[in-house]
């Protein structure tokens, strides 16, 4: 019933920056919290990223600094700018979104993934 929709991830050279966004679409009332999570092979998922409706973010220890989430509301998308890309950085990243359905009902859903590379 909701869709997420991700794109940006590709191949980038240390120190490089990519920009990740994600739209979602469906019968969606609000949505709570947006984010964005990675998956390494061999790792478990982990958070990158989170905002809020009303703006508060939560980024790993990892990221601080070097990456930042933006949302619009209006639009239900969240994007993530990267910057200063480390090959630590490579994973899989997938858009999570929490919220409510038209009919009141909580959501918790999440992409499909982006590749995300980097190495020289």
């Amino acid at each position: 019933q909701v869709q997420l929709v991700e794109s940006g991830g590709g191949l980038v050279q240390p120190g490089g920056s990519l920009r990740l966004s994600c739209a979602a679409s469906g019968s969606i009332f609000s949505i709570n919290v947006m984010g964005w999570y990675r998956q390494a092979p061999g790792k478990q998922r982990e958070l990158v990223a989170t905002v809020t409706s009303g703006g508060s973010t939560n980024y790993a220890e990892s990221v601080k600094g070097r990456f930042t989430i933006s949302r619009d509301n209006a639009k239900n998308t969240v994007s993530l700018q990267m910057n200063n890309l480390e090959p630590e950085d490579t994973a899989a990243y997938y858009c999570n979104a929490v919220g409510l359905l038209g009919n009141w009902r909580r959501f918790d859903a999440w992409g499909q993934g982006t590749q995300v590379t980097v190495s020289s």
